[in-house]
């Protein structure tokens, strides 16, 4: 059933922005976002080193080597302030913008990050994950759907995987942070020669997150707001100031292709008041929420395990806390090598073919550090293969998530299936936690990676998404 016609005007805009082929906003802007997504995931990684300062500080009795039984109930409410977060906050980018949300979900995830540096005791800190969480996990479906929308149809799995390479900085930084403040100085390669081992470093990495949060949400400012959510809102003056910028930086790189309008709809669906109404009464939208739900829970018990857990997981298997710390940090090595390399690749394939190429990574990384023994040098292989695989995936499937939703309820499609997708990786670290340290490393690291397996078969059953025009994809 056809809702209210498409006024000639916007359909004529939507043209316009279907034909470029190059990021066309200002070059500034994908730092700008960028910078949002490096605190972002330099939260989630912080925690990784750290913990075992933050523990033994907070919590009476807790020891490097118990550390990680510790970890699961701040991970998982941490993960689970994700999905309140996304469920509540990004519907309202549906309703009331993308950047107006981008910058309240920055200012969240900022206060967060300093309540944090200032718990006093195991219960604060785990209280001020949730807060923290709640920002990440909006933040993070907004971003995500704001790229797809301002990215040319042919890139949009390549302009995410452009700015998942600052998630990839923000986690090397984080948790090299993390082994320079709050782990002792040792010889290399067992340790930093040049750590500084604070007494309060673990509150040092957070505050830096505060301070990461405030730079963000100054530059966030300057963004504009999504010309397709305007359209749809219908304020097509500013959509169509917005599609002039585009389109002469557009031109400068290259002559235009003239605007088609055959694949322009010529009727917006009927939308409903309640965005979630739009995904959860429409048989098609349901079906795909419940692949990607799967998809994203299973993925994200491995990608959590490491990304949160990986020196825990490793001090309990009897690594010494600064030869763990070093083993992780080196890790995030690969990670952004892989972003970096994906960035110009990932448009090579369908987005769901990736993840099997990154569940394949990452088993060679756990056998090598498996059958290393004390070879270190072949467990930052390892380690670098580890954190490239478990994040190789990531950034087409967040394209693809986007992707596979309407403009009016895309960042509540997206806040659906992977916000509480996330839940997966904390009831993933709460089973895992116990059954680690009376396993041997090779069966700890293929429990931990086995659940890539499940997620890969899962996206196998994904619609093709690869330069197809968003209101092909999903009307």
């Amino acid at each position: 059933m056809n809702g209210e016609p498409i006024p000639e005007e916007s359909r004529r805009i939507m043209a316009r922005l279907d034909r470029i082929r190059t990021w066309s906003l200002s070059p500034a802007f994908l730092a700008i976002i960028g910078l949002g997504f490096l605190f972002t995931f330099y939260d989630i990684f912080d925690i990784n080193v750290s913990f075992v300062q933050t523990c033994t500080q907070l919590v009476h009795g807790c020891t490097p080597e118990t550390a990680l039984t510790y970890l699961p109930l701040p991970t998982l409410l941490n993960l689970l302030g994700y999905v309140v977060g996304t469920l509540v906050l990004s519907p309202l980018s549906d309703r009331i913008g993308r950047r107006n949300m981008l910058l309240i979900t920055m200012l969240i995830t900022g206060l967060g990050s300093l309540y944090t540096a200032l718990s006093t005791d195991y219960v604060n800190f785990t209280i001020s994950r949730i807060v923290t969480g709640i920002g990440i996990g909006a933040d993070l479906a907004i971003v995500n759907t704001y790229i797809g929308e301002v990215s040319p149809k042919q890139s949009r799995a390549k302009f995410t995987t452009v700015i998942f390479i600052m998630s990839a900085l923000g986690a090397f930084f984080g948790v090299w942070l993390g082994l320079l403040l709050t782990t002792a100085p040792a010889p290399w390669p067992t340790g930093l020669p040049f750590a500084m081992g604070l007494a309060s470093g673990w509150r040092w990495m957070y505050a830096i997150g505060a301070i990461l949060a405030v730079i963000a949400i100054l530059l966030r400012f300057q963004l504009p707001e999504s010309p397709r959510w305007l359209l749809q809102r219908g304020r097509v003056a500013d959509a169509e100031k917005i599609a002039d910028d585009m389109e002469a930086r557009a031109a400068r790189r290259g002559a235009l292709a003239a605007p088609v309008m055959d694949d322009v709809p010529t009727h917006w669906p009927p939308a409903r008041t309640v965005p979630y109404a739009d995904i959860f009464l429409n048989p098609i939208y349901l079906k795909r929420v419940i692949l990607l739900f799967l998809l994203w829970f299973f993925g994200y018990i491995t990608v959590y395990a490491y990304a949160a857990g990986f020196t825990s997981v490793l001090t309990s298997l009897k690594f010494s806390p600064p030869e763990a710390g070093v083993i992780a940090a080196v890790g995030t090595i690969g990670f952004v090598i892989e972003a970096i390399v994906m960035s110009f690749i990932v448009e090579k394939l369908e987005r769901r073919y990736w993840l099997p190429v990154g569940t394949i990574v990452t088993f060679i990384g756990a056998i090598l550090i498996a059958v290393a023994g004390k070879s270190l040098a072949v467990d930052f292989i390892g380690a670098m293969l580890i954190f490239a695989g478990f994040n190789l995936w990531v950034s087409p499937t967040y394209a693809l998530t986007a992707e596979n939703f309407p403009t009016r309820a895309r960042s509540t499609g997206f806040a659906i299936v992977d916000g509480v997708g996330h839940v997966g990786g904390g009831i993933g670290i709460l089973v895992l936690a116990p059954l680690i340290p009376q396993l041997s490393v090779f069966w700890a690291l293929m429990l931990i990676s086995c659940f890539l397996i499940i997620a890969s078969i899962i996206a196998q059953f994904t619609v093709h998404t690869r330069n197809r025009v968003f209101e092909d994809v999903s009307p």
